[in-house]
């Protein structure tokens, strides 16, 4: 009898404690796939509206930046177009966009009382590189920089001048409120001024298509606009450097400068927010596959 009673105990003290060790078992389960679960994505505060406009040669960065920021900030809405740094510069000091995007500095376009007023935001580096159309290209694949100015001037007007086909040359330039024209002629052009009555337009796109629609054509424009193969048009190196962002960081080749975005005083929280995220680590990776230039790599300043 002793010896049932005893087995019955001994029974009930295994269930007993399979019982409570499945209890356990079942609760780190439960607490180990909370863990595992992926938390929801915290959804931003941030509303409002930004409006930016001005440097065709920035335009492509901006434009992505917008994107890929409003897709983490659903409440805001960016408006983002061209037309030149200048242009975007004067809106910006009269306070009808929020954001004025240059390739220079605000005092080479602005009167110094309008300048005054602007906040700079230094956003990455900009290249121009020489491009040339592909019948061009097949002879000439490299211009002096005095070369680069007597064409630009007017003083060198047929290709076989340079090394080239019999072909006159036609230069493709941007309007004079341009920041890439102001910054292709202080440093390709040791501050020449180009000459008048030559092609030009307001957009790098267009000055793209052109040289490759234009035979005996030359232009400049940032390398963001080169990054897809283009079989009709070819960069040009200047006394033997190629304009690429390595030689853009080493100080070999000087064609650069630095990509502004303005605000007329201290930018409102949306803008500060849209600012600090083009500027930050995160979006920093897309810079150079952009064919922009990361203000921290250079090894040489201006």
């Amino acid at each position: 009898m002793k010896k049932r009673i005893s087995a019955i105990v001994l029974a009930a003290t295994m269930l007993l404690v399979a019982c409570g060790g499945g209890g356990n078992n079942t609760a780190n389960t439960a607490n180990n796939g909370g863990n595992n679960a992926k938390a929801p994505a915290e959804e931003s505060t941030l509303e409002g509206s930004i409006t930016s406009a001005g440097s065709s040669a920035l335009l492509p960065l901006v434009e992505d930046a917008a994107k890929s920021f409003q897709d983490e900030n659903q409440k805001v809405s960016i408006s983002v177009s061209g037309g030149g740094s200048g242009a975007g510069l004067k809106q910006v000091s009269e306070g009808a966009i929020d954001i004025g995007n240059s390739d220079v500095y605000a005092e080479e376009k602005l009167d110094e009382a309008q300048a005054k007023d602007l906040v700079d935001h230094k956003v990455c580096v900009i290249t121009m590189a020489p491009v040339v159309n592909k019948v061009v290209a097949e002879k000439v694949t490299d211009l002096t920089q005095d070369q680069m100015i007597g064409i630009f001037t007017g003083k060198i007007t047929n290709w076989k001048e340079v090394g080239g086909p019999d072909e006159k040359i036609i230069p493709i330039s941007r309007p004079s409120t341009s920041g890439t024209r102001a910054l292709f002629e202080e440093y390709a052009l040791k501050g020449e001024k180009q000459i008048d009555g030559s092609l030009e337009t307001d957009d790098s796109g267009t000055l793209l298509q052109t040289v490759a629609d234009t035979p005996g054509a030359i232009g400049y424009l940032a390398l963001s606009y080169l990054q897809e193969e283009n079989p009709d048009v070819k960069t040009v190196k200047m006394d033997g450097v190629e304009p690429t962002l390595e030689n853009t960081y080493n100080g070999k080749y000087p064609v650069w400068g630095y990509e502004h975005m303005y605000t007329k005083g201290e930018p409102n929280e949306v803008a500060k927010a849209f600012l600090d995220y083009i500027m930050g680590d995160k979006y920093g990776q897309a810079v150079e596959k952009m064919g922009y230039g990361v203000t921290s790599k250079m090894q040489v300043e201006r």
